[in-house]
């Protein structure tokens, strides 16, 4: 699993930031370490980032979440003060969004490339709900366009989300979570809005669906695991992700 640092000029915002990602997490979470504040005040120090990817050398590989501008040069500095040979990147993506998508994906087996993206593009499913300011939005990863049956058996079904407020943060983290324990590439679509599908692995590409409470999706699957995948994901729509006694995250 890869780790992450978090670089941050105040330490409050990082381990908020943290905390909020932490809570859609289902089973075992990555390693974390933050890296913020200067000389006891705000900044960042590129030794202590340097510290912080050492920290994480048996990772597999780590990736760097900053906030402000300058904690990028930081972090770059850093890169040459290490003493460890783990392949690091430095995300391009927003702070919070990034954090809580890249956490979800890291947790669900996704490799450095994968969550690398999936922070960079952490921001479209807010773009893709506030249409005046996202003329350029990248759009968040789509489903594989691996042709039928190349792979394995396929599957689709499609379902009705019962829970209140639908395929929100916390569902989407727990679909994420269930569908990378498969070999089987998942895509979801909104068929009441008709947009997607999206890639079950993509937090950020599920939110962007916009799918509320009572929309009806297509869950679609091939590979090995189709079939095993698609029921799993159907479960979790028809128990309502576990949110019909409970009001929603």
């Amino acid at each position: 699993m890869i780790g992450f640092v978090i670089v941050s000029h105040s330490e409050a915002l990082a381990r908020a930031a943290v905390d909020l990602g932490m809570q859609m997490i289902h089973g075992e979470a990555p390693a974390v370490r933050i890296a913020s504040g200067a000389d006891g005040g705000f900044g960042t120090d590129a030794a202590a980032i340097a510290d912080a990817i050492d920290a994480l050398a048996d990772a597999d590989g780590v990736l760097i979440i900053t906030d402000l501008g300058s904690a990028v040069l930081s972090s770059e500095l850093a890169l040459d003060l290490r003493t460890s040979t783990v392949a690091v990147r430095i995300s391009d993506g927003p702070f919070v969004e990034g954090i809580t998508a890249g956490l979800v994906r890291a947790a669900a087996g996704g490799g450095l490339d994968d969550v690398a993206n999936e922070v960079s593009t952490a921001l479209a499913a807010k773009q893709a709900h506030a249409p005046a300011a996202s003329a350029d939005a990248p759009m968040p990863p789509a489903a594989s366009d691996a042709p039928v049956g190349a792979v394995g058996s396929d599957a689709s079904v499609e379902a009705v989300l019962r829970n209140p407020m639908g395929l929100h943060s916390r569902p989407a983290a727990l679909v994420v979570k269930a569908v990378g324990a498969f070999d089987a590439d998942v895509s979801i679509a909104n068929l009441t809005t008709g947009a997607g599908p999206a890639s079950a692995l993509s937090m950020i590409g599920l939110l962007a669906l916009g799918a509320g409470g009572g929309a009806t999706v297509r869950i679609s699957a091939s590979g090995p695991d189709a079939a095993a995948a698609v029921e799993t994901v159907r479960r979790l729509v028809d128990d309502g992700f576990g949110e019909l006694d409970q009001a929603p995250a």
